[in-house]
């Protein structure tokens, strides 16, 4: 045991947030006869022992191999000891006391969970909040913060993905490569659906944000590492790595949200830029994927000395590339601003137009922000304000309405 000084509950948080999900898969591929909820069950009571013996008896050398052991006998105590205690430990000692676990934040087993949550059967959303709650490890308070949705709402869909896992048998096992394979595109759907909600301003001030997006990454680079990997998990690398290198700027010191052209570059971190545009380039080859568009803009935005200096005119073509792999009305408005910075306005404020005219971008407040900007450098004050108000009323960001002000305020004085 090692000292009794150190703080066990900041010791027990630590060890949930990197090794909740990896004890979970590890109960499921344990024994056959254990089942999601019961894994669930099985790891927070492990958990919960910690707490109790360890302000006592001291932290354990190896405290992941003690919370696994008490686990795994846990287990042991709930099933029969027969030929279906196989899985991922056949091989294992379990004669250790406590057996040594990888430390690191995803391993193997984790990546099979990974694919697991990507179970065709289950809603884009489920999978992300799966994927949050057994891969990222993240805690229900975290993850309702994060998708902007109630405890409760985070709960019942929860038990619904563990009700449909059980009586539909879409089983957290590994599948055969062929399968992984063919569930690749959804992981990587995962993966980026996890680092842009990390990465979005909405919860600007929040800690977790940036935590969520190394997630990604990591979950990302495992893949990468993996036999799994492809040129469209390289594209998608290159496009994070991209984003992550301006996460420092895109805030001023007291929190408050920042335009790409008032970020300071200098803050731009160019071992990431450098870093992106290797696996940019290791992405190269027959296959095009929209992760290769969004991450050649994102190459763009990141080589430019400058705002004004942007190459506009090759982001707005990128765009046109991405919209044909990609139609939506998202992409369709970042074109617009392209066009509109590239000096094509005429075209840039047709487009914004006619996103207006559907009811339901209509009532989004980028959409709304994007418009009542280009008013406002437009000089057209009055329209600008009425835009900047719909905005404020449309997010509950408070990150989001202190940039939309700041702007209003400007127009005063």
């Amino acid at each position: 045991m090692t000292d009794k000084g150190r703080n066990v509950p900041m010791e027990v948080d630590r060890l949930y947030k990197s090794h909740y999900g990896k004890m979970v898969s590890s109960l499921l591929y344990f024994s056959k006869s254990i089942d999601l909820e019961t894994a669930e069950d099985l790891v927070q009571d492990a958990f919960t022992s910690a707490l109790s013996n360890w302000p006592c008896d001291g932290v354990p050398d190896n405290p992941a191999g003690w919370i696994f052991r008490v686990c795994r006998n846990k287990a042991l105590n709930r099933i029969k000891v027969d030929e279906r205690v196989r899985g991922l430990f056949e091989y294992e000692d379990f004669s250790a006391d406590e057996p040594r676990f990888s430390e690191s934040p995803i391993d193997d087993q984790q990546l099979k969970l990974l694919f697991s949550c990507a179970h065709p059967d289950l809603s884009p959303k489920v999978q992300v909040v799966i994927t949050l709650k057994y891969v990222v490890n993240l805690k229900v308070e975290a993850i309702a913060k994060i998708l902007g949705m109630t405890l409760d709402g985070v709960d019942k869909m929860l038990l619904r993905a563990r009700q449909k896992i059980r009586d539909e048998k879409i089983l957290l096992a590994e599948p055969d490569l062929a399968f992984l394979k063919h569930r690749l595109p959804i992981v990587h759907k995962i993966i980026y659906l996890v680092f842009n909600e990390g990465y979005k301003s909405s919860w600007g001030k929040e800690i977790l944000r940036e935590e969520l997006c190394e997630d990604a990454l990591i979950m990302n680079k495992a893949l990468l590492e993996s036999a799994i990997g492809n040129k469209e998990t390289a594209a998608l690398h290159a496009m994070m790595l991209f984003s992550a290198a301006r996460f420092k700027a895109r805030f001023d010191p007291s929190g408050a949200l920042l335009d790409l052209e008032e970020q300071d570059r200098s803050l731009w971190n160019q071992d990431l830029i450098q870093y992106g545009s290797s696996f940019l380039f290791q992405s190269q080859g027959q296959m095009v994927s929209s992760y290769h568009y969004e991450a050649s803009i994102a190459y763009l935005h990141c080589v430019a000395e400058d705002f004004k200096s942007t190459d506009w005119i090759s982001i707005s073509r990128l765009y046109v590339q991405l919209l044909q792999n990609n139609p939506n009305p998202f992409v369709e408005m970042n074109y617009a601003i392209a066009l509109y910075y590239s000096d094509q306005k005429k075209r840039a404020w047709g487009i914004l137009n006619g996103l207006q005219q559907k009811p339901f971008l209509n009532q989004y407040y980028l959409l709304n922000a994007t418009i009542g900007k280009f008013n406002y450098l437009e000089g057209n004050h009055e329209q600008a304000r009425h835009y900047f108000l719909k905005t404020i009323s449309q997010t509950d960001s408070l990150v989001e309405k202190e940039y939309i002000q700041k702007l209003l305020d400007r127009m005063v004085e």
